[in-house]
C-alpha cells in the first residue's frame, strides 16, 4: 500500500505507537494517534512524535465520522484484536496491520525472525551479533525492545533484520514474510489474551504464513506441537536438539554442538568455550547458528562471534567473582518457570534470592527443581511467607527471610563459602519494591559491586 497522503489510525501511544506515527510521518502519511485513556497528555504524544506534520490526537472515545474516514489501522502489540473498536474495523473492511507489518511494508532487505515462548531475546541478541560481525548493515528490532518501526527507514536493500517476534506481534501480520524464521518452543503462556492454548499455538505458527519453499524455518525436535508442525509447512524445516543426534539439524552431541547438513558434519562450538549456562542457552545458541549458517554465514565467523557473547542483561547474567564466590544476575526470572531454568544452568552450590511481587503462581514445581543445588533460599518481598511454606512443603528448610534485597546480598556474601555462587532468580514480577526487573537487577549488580 502506497501511505502518502492516507489517513492511517495508530492505536497506542507507547514505544511502538509513537514509532508508527514517526514512521507514518517520514511515509508521507497522516497519523490520527488513538489512546483509550481518556487522561493522556495529547501535548505531549505530539511532541514525541517531534514532526511539524498535523497530527490528530484522540482519547477515550474515537469519532464516528473521523473512523469512517481512515484508510488503514494500525495496532501497537498491546492492543487485542477482539476489543470492541478493532472488530469494528474488520466490520467496515478497513486493513488492520500491526507495527511489524507496517515496518516490513516500508522496510528493505531481508529479514531473520524469531518467535517462541523462551528464548526469545537471547537467541535474537545472539543472531544480532553474529550477522553484525559478518553483514555490513544489520539492525536488531522488535519485541527485544528496539520498535521495528524506529529503524525501517534507515533499511536498504542489502540490510539483514533481526526481529524478535511475541505472538501479540504476529496477530497482525499481512505479508510479513522472513527469508529464515524460528520457532524456539512453545508453552503455556498469554492465555489471558488468546484464550486458548490452541490459539496460541496458531498464532505463534503464523510467522511461517508468508513463507516460500527457498525459506528456512528452524524449529524445536524436542517440542512435540513444533515437531508436527515442522511437517506440513513450506519453508525447509531445520529441526534443533539438545537431547539426540539428529540426520539432518543442529544438535548437542555431549560437550559439541554439530551441524549436520545433507552434505557434511560440521563441528560448530563446543560447550565450555560459551559464556552462556544451561541447556535452554545451549538451545538458543543452536537456534542461531542455524538461522546464520542457512542464511549463508561462514561457519568460522559464526564460531567467532558465539563463543565472544555474553548473557542479555538480567538473564543468567554473569556479575562478577568476590573472595571465590560467583554472583549471577536472573532478575528477568520472574514467574517459577524462567527462574527454574535459571537454578538448572547453575554449576556451583548455590545461594538463591527469590521473592516479590504475587502474581497468583505456585512455586511447588521450582523448589523441586533445587536438585541438591541450593544451600539457602534467602528470601524478600510479598511472596517470601508464600514460598517459604511451599519450601517446607518439599522437604527444603535452609531458608532466611530478608527485609529488602539489600540484606539479601549481605546474608549471602555472609554465608557463601569459595566455590559457591549466589543467584538472584525472584520467580516473582518487581513490582511493590522495584519500578521492573531492569531496576532491580541493576540494583543488585550495585549491591555486589559493594561488597
Amino acid at each position: 500500500m502506497d501511505l502518502k497522503g492516507k489517513k492511517v489510525f495508530v492505536f497506542g501511544t507507547g514505544k511502538s505507537g509513537i514509532g508508527a506515527a514517526q514512521l507514518l510521518v517520514k511515509a508521507g502519511a497522516l497519523p490520527v494517534i488513538f489512546d483509550g485513556k481518556a487522561d493522556i497528555d495529547k501535548e505531549e504524544i505530539v511532541h514525541k512524535i517531534g514532526t511539524d506534520t498535523p497530527v490528530q490526537v484522540y482519547a477515550g472515545e474515537l469519532p464516528g465520522e473521523v473512523q469512517k474516514s481512515l484508510d488503514l489501522a494500525v495496532l501497537s502489540p498491546g492492543v487485542p484484536t477482539d476489543l470492541p473498536l478493532v472488530k469494528s474495523f474488520y466490520a467496515q473492511g478497513l486493513p488492520v496491520w500491526g507495527e511489524v507489518e507496517l515496518a516490513y511494508q516500508t522496510g528493505k532487505g531481508q529479514v531473520l525472525a524469531i518467535t517462541g515462548t523462551n528464548g526469545k531475546t537471547t537467541t535474537t541478541a545472539l543472531l544480532g551479533k553474529i550477522m553484525a560481525d559478518a553483514r555490513p548493515s544489520v539492525f536488531v528490532v522488535g519485541n527485544i525492545g528496539t520498535p521495528y518501526t524506529s529503524k525501517a527507514p534507515n533499511m536498504k536493500e542489502e540490510s539483514i533484520t533481526v526481529a524478535e517476534i511475541s505472538s501479540f506481534q504476529l496477530e497482525t501480520i499481512q505479508d510479513f514474510a522472513p527469508h529464515v524464521s524460528a520457532i524456539l518452543n512453545i508453552t503455556e503462556d498469554h492465555l489471558n489474551r488468546h484464550h486458548t492454548m490452541e490459539e496460541y499455538i496458531r498464532v505463534k505458527e503464523l510467522i511461517t504464513k508468508n513463507q516460500g519453499p527457498k525459506d528456512v524455518c528452524v524449529l524445536n525436535y524436542e517440542d512435540p506441537v513444533l515437531r508436527k508442525f515442522g511437517e506440513n509447512i513450506v519453508p525447509e524445516v531445520v529441526y534443533f536438539s539438545s537431547v539426540r543426534k539428529l540426520p539432518k539439524g543442529i544438535y548437542l552431541d555431549g560437550d559439541m554442538i554439530t551441524l549436520r547438513t545433507d552434505k557434511e558434519e560440521i563441528p560448530v562450538v563446543k560447550t565450555g568455550d560459551l559464556k552462556l549456562l544451561g541447556q535452554h542457552n545451549f538451545e538458543n545458541v543452536m537456534a542461531a547458528v542455524a538461522m546464520a549458517w542457512y542464511d549463508g554465514v561462514d561457519m568460522d565467523s559464526i564460531r567467532k562471534s558465539v563463543c565472544e557473547f555474553t548473557a542479555v542483561p538480567h538473564r543468567i547474567e554473569y556479575v562478577t567473582e568476590k573472595n571465590g564466590v560467583a554472583y549471577y544476575n536472573d532478575s528477568k526470572g520472574t514467574n517459577p518457570d524462567a527462574a527454574i531454568r535459571g537454578i538448572k544452568a547453575m554449576n556451583r552450590p548455590t545461594l538463591l534470592i527469590g521473592g516479590g511481587y504475587d502474581k497468583g503462581s505456585t512455586y511447588d514445581e521450582w523448589i523441586q527443581a533445587f536438585d541438591g543445588k541450593v544451600k539457602y533460599l534467602v528470601l524478600i518481598g510479598q511472596t517470601k511467607e508464600k514460598i517459604k511454606e511451599a519450601a517446607k512443603k518439599n522437604g527444603f528448610h535452609q531458608i532466611i527471610l530478608c527485609e529488602d534485597l539489600k540484606e539479601a546480598v549481605q546474608v549471602c556474601a555472609q554465608k557463601a563459602e569459595p566455590g559457591d555462587a549466589v543467584l538472584l532468580s525472584p520467580a516473582c514480577a518487581s513490582w511493590g519494591q522495584f519500578d521492573n526487573y531492569e531496576q532491580r537487577g541493576d540494583i543488585f549488580k550495585e549491591l555486589v559491586s559493594y561488597l
